[in-house]
């Protein structure tokens, strides 16, 4: 199986370096950054890097896209005309519904998209920070469409599973976004107004412990990346903010009336909850 690894960051070379790992043999590379595919190559993560990917996609059997979520029906349009017949297509972005919307009005009848996203960011841009041991022992979800071949799914499945990933889960788009938004785009909001928050200052730090150190690690974002996530799921994490704001004014107002039983309760569901998760 020929595979083409669209875009070599983070992701996409810790992809490249999963797949040499676990002993796939023909990965291609395509990257706008000649120094980026000089470096997949000297490190035999790709057997060819490629700044235009029409030169190869003709014969590649999978083709990974490691783009922002704009790009990715951008490529399926302009790309729609050399893509092998039978091809399969997969991506790993974070938020499914828009982009599928945009995907299927370009795909060519003769491909098969499996829409997926591995559950192991990172917050760091570039080859020189993609490191393939973050998705052993990871989670992924794969969200498929009416469309999906059953042997595709289990491919690209089988694809994470190689190079690590543990758990895979089949969730609708829909589904997919909605707690995509709860639990990371949310996440990362707060962060983000933490640190943005008037009270910070410089001496910040000298009063901050751990719980500051973790809260606002996932502030330091790529902003051209997480605005495009932000806004491709907008509907479902304004969702997330608005019922993060009634819990936080719930809080609120235990103080305000110097509640103290309701504020104890408050608690005590809180880490019934997370004992309950973990």
């Amino acid at each position: 199986m020929k595979i083409a690894l669209i875009g070599l960051g983070a992701i996409g070379g810790s992809f490249a370096m999963g797949l040499k790992a676990a002993g796939y043999k023909e990965v291609y590379g395509v990257d706008l950054d000649p120094e980026t595919i000089a470096t997949a190559e000297k490190e035999a993560l790709i057997i060819k890097g490629y700044a235009d990917a029409k030169a190869l996609l003709p014969d590649m059997d999978l083709v990974l896209l490691s783009l922002y979520p704009n790009q990715i029906p951008l490529f399926v349009k302009e790309h729609r005309d050399v893509f092998k017949s039978s091809v399969i297509l997969t991506d790993v972005t974070g938020v499914k519904t828009a982009i599928i919307d945009q995907v299927m009005q370009f795909l060519p009848e003769t491909a098969d998209f499996v829409f997926a996203h591995p559950m192991r960011g990172s917050e760091k841009k570039g080859i020189s920070g993609a490191d393939h041991k973050r998705f052993i022992g990871a989670n992924a979800l794969i969200t498929p469409i009416p469309s999906n071949k059953e042997s595709n799914l289990a491919l690209v499945e089988q694809l994470y599973h190689d190079i690590g990933f543990k758990n895979l889960s089949r969730v609708s788009p829909e589904l997919h976004d909605e707690q995509i938004a709860y639990v990371s785009q949310l996440m990362h909001a707060l962060s983000v107004a933490v640190v943005n928050s008037s009270q910070a200052s410089e001496e910040t730090l000298t009063f901050a412990g751990n719980s500051f150190k973790e809260l606002t690690r996932i502030a330091d974002i790529n902003g051209d990346l997480w605005s495009e996530l932000f806004l491709n799921n907008r509907s479902a994490l304004l969702n997330s903010i608005e019922a993060f704001e009634d819990e936080l004014d719930k809080l609120k107002q235990t103080l305000v009336k110097d509640d103290e039983v309701a504020l104890k309760s408050i608690f005590k569901k809180a880490s019934t909850q997370r004992r309950d998760w973990y």
